[in-house]
């Protein structure tokens, strides 16, 4: 199946205690259906120090689900749901269902 969500894609949360939240997708793991996303689902971690890195606690990403994220529509900003058509040189691209725009291609 295509990836509807693909890693530098502005996406909006749906869902959880970051709901509304903007922010762009850096990883994503088709297999787990799950994205990081910059800035959103933040947790704290306890890293002990080594010869590179300080230790301490940090704030890192964690993963969030995919049904919990929409791409955001190039129009209007506002969550949309992703569909796959032909452009003219024959070309599979991904369209925003909601304005009908076209989001890669």
């Amino acid at each position: 199946m295509a990836a509807k969500i693909k890693k530098g894609d502005r996406v909006i949360v749906l869902t959880g205690k970051d709901k509304g939240r903007k922010g762009e997708v850096t990883k994503v793991m088709p297999d787990e259906n799950r994205a990081f996303v910059s800035g959103i689902n933040m947790v704290k971690r306890h890293q002990r120090q080594s010869a590179t890195a300080e230790g301490g606690i940090i704030s890192k990403e964690a993963a969030i689900q995919l049904s919990n994220i929409a791409l955001e529509d190039p129009k209007d900003g506002k969550p949309t749901r992703v569909g796959f058509k032909f452009n003219d040189d024959g070309k599979k691209v991904r369209f925003a269902k909601r304005s009908g725009e076209m989001i890669d291609g």
